[in-house]
């Protein structure tokens, strides 16, 4: 019978795309098992070790924190470190159901603002609407402090009254609906700065792709900012993990 493979670190790090102090930081924080080692003190690592580098990549390479989403991720390289290959099994599963929830959310967010934006080039009101912050608050369910935060990240600029108090229109209540709906779907302040600065040129601009196409020339975006691209990214490797977990158990 043929011996089993070993590998150096650099040949993990090399295998993966990582760099070969990733691989060492995996087994100091123990993301995967402690390799053995030679009388020199060189790690040897196994085909099991390449595997488990290669599905903490998978769990950890999409940047995916609201919602719990990343504790989740970690919950799930916790299982398939101490090789509870079931649980992390369920665990992903699970995993997979909360990114489709997550999508639904943020679809339905970009529907809700679909409709906003049409409802928007409907009549003007006869009685032009002057709402105080509190009230535009209460109007849409949200608080102050949310709207001071959209309002001092550029997302809508308030008129003010001569005594310097701020008044909202059906016009901007309009606005803080949409930026509340993408919020409440996590998209980020500059994902939504990106679309409604976008709306603001061109009415017709297509949201969708305005949302989930960061300019690459803006420094404060995230890759949450491309929310719908990273959930199917992130499904798509959590598939990647169920693959590697049956692996695993195999060699068990």
């Amino acid at each position: 019978m043929d011996e089993p493979r070993t590998y150096t670190t650099s040949q993990i790090a090399a295998a993966v795309g990582v760099h070969p102090n990733t691989v060492r930081l995996y087994e100091r924080i123990g993301f995967i098992t402690a390799p053995e080692r030679r009388p020199n003190g060189y790690r040897v690592f196994t085909e099991l070790h390449l595997m488990q580098v290669r599905f903490v990549r998978a769990a950890l390479n999409v940047e995916l924190v609201h919602n719990g989403l990343r504790r989740e991720a970690l919950a799930i390289v916790d299982a398939m470190a101490r090789e509870r290959y079931d649980e992390a099994l369920a665990l992903v599963d699970r995993r997979i159901d909360h990114l489709r929830r997550e999508r639904c959310a943020a679809e339905d967010a970009l529907r809700h603002v679909r409709h906003l934006l049409a409802r928007a080039g409907g009549p003007t009101p006869a009685e032009p609407l002057m709402l105080t912050r509190k009230e535009a608050a209460e109007r849409l369910d949200t608080t102050i402090d949310a709207l001071r935060n959209w309002e001092l990240n550029g997302l809508l600029h308030v008129k003010r009254k001569r005594n310097g108090y701020r008044v909202y229109s059906s016009a901007d209540l309009n606005r803080l609906a949409i930026i509340r709906a993408l919020r409440a779907a996590n998209y980020s302040l500059a994902a939504i700065l990106r679309m409604l600065d976008a709306l603001d040129r061109d009415a017709s601009a297509d949201i969708g792709r305005v949302l989930d196409s960061p300019d690459p020339d803006d420094d404060i975006l995230s890759v949450c900012d491309r929310l719908l691209t990273s959930l199917d990214a992130a499904e798509r490797n959590a598939f990647e993990m169920i693959e590697l977990l049956e692996r695993m158990k195999r060699l068990a």
